[in-house]
């Protein structure tokens, strides 16, 4: 009974993510689109010049939520990943809470240190484009 709770409350969680990035307006710069949600404007710009790990997250989000893939992907690769991974975890989520599958307990197998270094190197691969992409954008260049 615990896991199919903890099944609901991820999808619960999820769905509450992906409908705040539906709701929210994508901001055409590729990064930024987070201030609508009452936050700072993101530090490591304003303080080395340069986009954070972070930045255009929020931004890929809005986009996938609202099927916008390429424009998903186009602001922050890894992004688009994560809005993607959010999605499937909500329907996951639902359908262990409501039949009770063991799909779950299976899939967290999957989760290995492999993957997780893989995972990792797809954030920085990730991160580095955004970097020349807001060096380029800015006129700073690569």
């Amino acid at each position: 009974m615990g896991e199919r709770i903890l099944a609901g409350a991820v999808a619960v969680g999820s769905l509450a993510v992906l409908t705040v990035a539906h709701i929210l307006r994508a901001s055409p710069a590729g990064l930024g689109t987070h201030t609508q949600l009452g936050l700072p404007e993101c530090g490591w710009i304003t303080a080395a010049g340069i986009p954070c790990m972070t930045c255009g997250m929020t931004t890929a989000f809005a986009h996938a939520a609202n099927g916008r893939f390429l424009d998903s992907f186009m602001a922050q690769p890894f992004g688009l990943l994560l809005a993607l991974a959010t999605a499937s975890a909500f329907w996951l989520g639902l359908f262990i809470a409501v039949t009770g599958s063991p799909l779950g307990s299976t899939l967290s197998r999957l989760l290995t240190w492999r993957v997780i270094w893989i995972l990792l190197v797809l954030a920085l691969l990730a991160w580095v484009g955004k970097i020349i992409d807001y060096r380029l954008s800015t006129g700073d260049g690569p």
